[in-house]
């Protein structure tokens, strides 16, 4: 699954470990879904859309979808 997560962590002006601190995942994790290696379970994905304050639909999409 594609995501925006790089792009939205970027502007924030947030460390992978600070993003993965704030919704309770290891740095590792939100490298590995940067990279679209690993997908989040679905209340880390509700953890992301709340902080960024977008819907889970504009931080996740399947490729043709965007």
């Amino acid at each position: 699954m594609k995501n925006k997560l790089r792009e939205l962590r970027k502007n924030q002006k947030l460390t992978q470990e600070e993003l993965a601190n704030l919704i309770g995942i290891s740095r590792q994790a939100i490298n590995a879904i940067e990279k679209e290696k690993f997908d989040p379970s679905l209340p880390t994905a509700f953890k992301m859309s709340k902080l960024f304050k977008i819907s889970i639909e504009e931080l996740f999409f399947f490729e043709g979808s965007k």
